[in-house]
């Protein structure tokens, strides 16, 4: 595995390998982690970190996966709590009575796409295989937000609704919160047709030109973590206080689960958030 990256740190604990943003390590009251494929129990095309129920692995490997995973990003396995993701812009306030949901009790939050919390008995957990995650996090009032981004949540701008959601909530100031995005599938990577392409025209108040690149041959390429970028500096947060990944899914996917590099026959990852209680 070959990793080179100037806004993300490359941590191992236990033969267990997992990703962090550099700034985001900076903020004493939070721990944050990105999964990646590796130093799991599961196998074949799910090999080994697999976090993601319902793709065929056994519910045991993805549990025991959990485990392992939380136990070597610091987190604890019981505060763990997930939702049911579908693309949308819907944004869940999560507490204590929430510990468990969606991991070892059943689903009780569906379609929600963003999960908010000032709770530190809780851990967020979403997950992904080239969508794009956003972590937010407001060391004021100490209040964290974990978003899963794909490009139709991205048009609904789920971002700024979760922004919107940790103000409404938690009296969040937009310009106390810091903000990472990705990893995620890269424009390198990420081509459309010309209506995923128009959808993203279509959003109002943006430079485009920075996020949708014409290939002139009726394709598009489509940069979802500067359209996410935009859409939080839109929302009030500070250019200077975002940081954005710079590690493709797809073009790293023998480290990171793509959905696009394996046509779908993959396991899925996790972004987990905390804050330190």
């Amino acid at each position: 595995m070959i990793f080179n990256s100037n806004k993300m740190n490359l941590n191992m604990v236990n033969s267990v390998p997992f990703l962090t943003f550099k700034e985001l390590d900076k903020i004493e009251c939070i721990n944050h982690a990105f999964s990646t494929r590796m130093g799991g129990i599961s196998k074949g095309i799910y090999s080994s970190m697999n976090l993601s129920f319902g793709r065929g692995d056994t519910d045991e490997n993805v549990l025991e996966n959990y485990r392992i995973f939380a136990r070597a990003g610091g987190f604890e396995y019981d505060s763990l709590v997930s939702s049911q993701q579908d693309h949308n812009a819907n944004v869940r306030v999560v507490t204590e009575k929430d510990r468990g949901v969606g991991i070892y009790k059943p689903q009780n939050m569906h379609s929600i796409d963003a999960l908010i919390t000032n709770d530190p008995n809780v851990t967020l957990v979403t997950h992904y295989a080239d969508c794009t995650p956003i972590f937010l996090a407001d060391p004021v009032k100490k209040c964290i937000g974990l978003v899963h981004s794909g490009w139709k949540g991205t048009v609904k701008q789920i971002g700024k609704a979760t922004v919107q959601a940790m103000h409404d909530n938690f009296g969040s100031d937009p310009k106390d919160i810091v903000a990472a995005i990705g990893p995620a599938i890269s424009k390198c990577c990420f081509e459309v047709d010309k209506p995923v392409a128009d959808e993203f025209a279509h959003l109002d108040g943006f430079n485009t030109d920075m996020f949708i690149i014409d290939d002139k041959n009726g394709k598009y390429h489509i940069d979802l973590l500067e359209c996410n970028r935009q859409i939080l500096v839109s929302s009030g947060v500070r250019a200077e206080n975002i940081s954005i990944s710079d590690i493709c899914t797809r073009c790293c996917h023998d480290m990171l689960f793509s959905h696009r590099a394996t046509n779908g026959e993959r396991g899925g990852m996790v972004a987990m958030m905390a804050i330190k209680g």
